[in-house]
């Protein structure tokens, strides 16, 4: 049967209504009910009456609901595809590559429950002594649009096989894809009622979400400047935050780099989903010997990108999510050119398409090259040493992610050591999003996908003794 994600519900909202609307086209898709503050109590609390049950599970029933969903998320690709590129403004091949990853994750999190739970410990106190890992509770997931599916299951997945309930915060634009979706397939799956809660809603019902006391663990995608305030939110009330943030990552590419085998993966790197990931190609740092002519070839490819509705065309790019993003684009892209750097491509928009644009001539002075554009910009700077790539590569606020080309491997294993990143791709573009998926510096705290991570992340450790008589003390 087909599956219809806007029939989902887990209980009644309370807040205003909202249009989810097509960036390509600016029409309603589907008109939603926003969360309130007063939701999230109401969440929290059936979610912290259920998940009592859910831990006391047998971990092959957990699992088998995973794993069911994993299939389910495969069956239904054709119409949650169709949701990921209207909604959110992808392309297909993006979409395809979300609905692979929630697959993957339903998978690998169903095996998660099948994971050692503990440890026997020596001990003189007592005769058994064991650790034992056990579900936080509740976990609290704040998601963004730009790969709402991708980013709402890598955590509500493992956070579920692990045996805690989830209340989910989709962003509102991109409320069906990234919460009503995976709800949906989720309940289709056999997930029990109430241990998945889906509230879409703007910031203010996120931070009610860090204060509730039965929400135990807030998992948050987002900007650098969003996280910091869900850090500082969660610091307050003793909270565990894991946060992934925004990014600025570089591309070097040596003297002894292929520019034919370059070329499309910079570009890819740069422009794939309209430069909205966070692991995004921010800065081009090219060796001087090759600038000019990189500059030339990574214009040329970007002029030859069609860019149009991913829904009804066949192009390499779709629109920007919504209009407050393409002004900030746009306008990181005009006073660059006003502080010296040199528009070769792009630079402009029709409605929420804007062209993939190359820059020359980029430096501390250029903002889309020191900042987080989050949008199809890619800046190029000539280097002449790789200290100074390093150097480069390293400075500023941001450490997330960069990709080093060229012929000589251990060249660049050792070059990537020296940086200040946490991922690193020799011979790659800087997205990929495999785990463990690391962060440093403003881009987050460290990594918290991958088996033994995500177990840190939404378990508690407790420690155990048993004797077989009362213990004896002095007094």
């Amino acid at each position: 049967m087909p599956l219809d994600p806007t029939k989902w519900r887990s209980r009644p909202l309370t807040g205003a209504d909202y249009a989810v609307t097509e960036p390509a086209t600016g029409d309603t898709l589907t008109t939603v009910t926003l969360a309130s503050e007063q939701d999230v109590a109401a969440a929290a609390s059936a979610a912290d009456t259920a998940r009592h049950a859910w831990s006391r599970a047998a971990h092959s029933q957990r699992a088998a609901v995973l794993r069911k969903a994993g299939d389910l998320f495969a069956a239904h690709g054709d119409e949650l595809r169709d949701w990921i590129v209207r909604e959110s403004g992808s392309v297909r091949e993006k979409a395809d590559l979300e609905l692979r990853a929630a697959v993957r994750q339903c998978y690998e999190a169903a095996a998660l429950a099948f994971r050692p739970t503990g440890q026997v410990l020596q001990s003189e106190a007592a005769p058994l002594s064991y650790t034992r890992r056990v579900p936080v509770g509740v976990v609290g997931v704040i998601a963004p649009f730009y790969a709402p599916l991708f980013l709402a299951v890598r955590s509500l997945a493992p956070a579920l096989a692990l045996g805690n309930a989830v209340v989910l915060k989709p962003d509102p634009r991109t409320a069906v894809c990234g919460g009503f979706c995976p709800a949906a397939v989720l309940a289709e799956a056999g997930l029990p009622s109430d241990l998945l809660h889906v509230l879409p809603a703007e910031p203010d019902v996120g931070q009610e979400m860090i204060a509730d006391p039965r929400i135990a663990v807030i998992s948050f995608t987002g900007s650098t400047t969003a996280g910091r305030a869900v850090a500082e939110a969660a610091g307050h009330h003793l909270k565990r935050a894991h946060v992934e943030l925004g990014g600025n990552s570089a591309l070097i590419v040596l003297e002894d780099a292929d520019l034919d085998a370059v070329i499309p993966a910079a570009a890819w790197g740069s422009f794939f989903h309209q430069g909205q990931v966070r692991t995004a190609t921010g800065r081009h740092l090219v060796h001087a010997s090759l600038y000019d002519e990189y500059v030339e070839r990574l214009a040329a490819k970007a002029d030859a990108l069609t860019v149009g509705d991913p829904y009804r065309e066949q192009v390499h790019l779709g629109p920007v999510i919504d209009a407050a993003q393409l002004d900030r684009i746009h306008g990181l892209v005009e006073a660059s050119t006003a502080r010296g750097a040199k528009l070769v491509a792009g630079g402009t928009y029709r409605e929420l398409f804007y062209r993939p644009t190359v820059l020359a001539g980029a430096g501390d002075s250029t903002p889309a090259y020191t900042e987080d554009v989050f949008g199809p910009v890619a800046p190029v700077r000539p280097f002449h040493t790789p200290q100074e790539a390093a150097t480069l590569a390293s400075a500023g606020p941001y450490g997330l992610s960069v990709g080093i080309v060229t012929r000589d491997t251990l060249r660049g294993l050792d070059l990537a050591a020296r940086i200040r990143t946490g991922i690193a791709h020799v011979n790659d573009q800087t997205v990929s999003d495999a785990v463990p998926f690391g962060a440093a510096v403003s881009c987050g705290t460290a990594a918290r996908f991958g088996d033994e991570a995500v177990i840190e992340a939404f378990t508690d450790e407790r420690w155990t003794t048993v004797r077989e008589d009362v213990a004896i003390y002095p007094y």
